[in-house]
């Protein structure tokens, strides 16, 4: 199993910025290639939309209401990803999830990809 553990939300005025870690874990992680790490967010009443996402070949995707203001970058040795945020909006409120998608490692068999969640991390952004 691969578990994700999310940190660095919290509270902070309009145009401020905040620093996203996830770090991915568990006990047979080492059996797991981690292919695209990336951030979702769930505003209240809200479907779930994609933040930012990286690819295993450091191919970055932005939802388009990032407008530059945010990096995704991954440290691959450490199983991690990070969103920098900044020029923070109200309208950025949200849970903020990690993702990743990874895949089983094997030489005989060729598993599917799977999906794996953070708990969520609490952005605020007040006005």
């Amino acid at each position: 199993q691969v578990q994700l553990v999310e940190s660095g939300g919290g509270v902070v005025q309009a145009g401020g910025s905040l620093r996203l870690s996830c770090a991915a874990s568990g006990s047979g992680i080492s059996g797991f290639s981690i292919l695209a790490m990336g951030w979702y967010r769930q505003a209240p009443g809200k479907q779930r939309e994609l933040v930012a996402d990286i690819s295993s070949s450091d191919h970055a995707n932005y939802g388009l209401f990032v407008k530059g203001r945010f990096a995704i970058s991954r440290d691959k040795t450490e199983n991690a990803v990070f969103l920098q945020m900044d020029s923070l909006e109200p309208e950025d409120t949200a849970v903020y999830y990690c993702n990743a998608v990874a895949r089983r490692r094997s030489s005989y068999y060729a598993f599917p990809d799977e999906d794996y969640w953070g708990q969520g991390t609490h952005v605020i952004v007040s006005s």
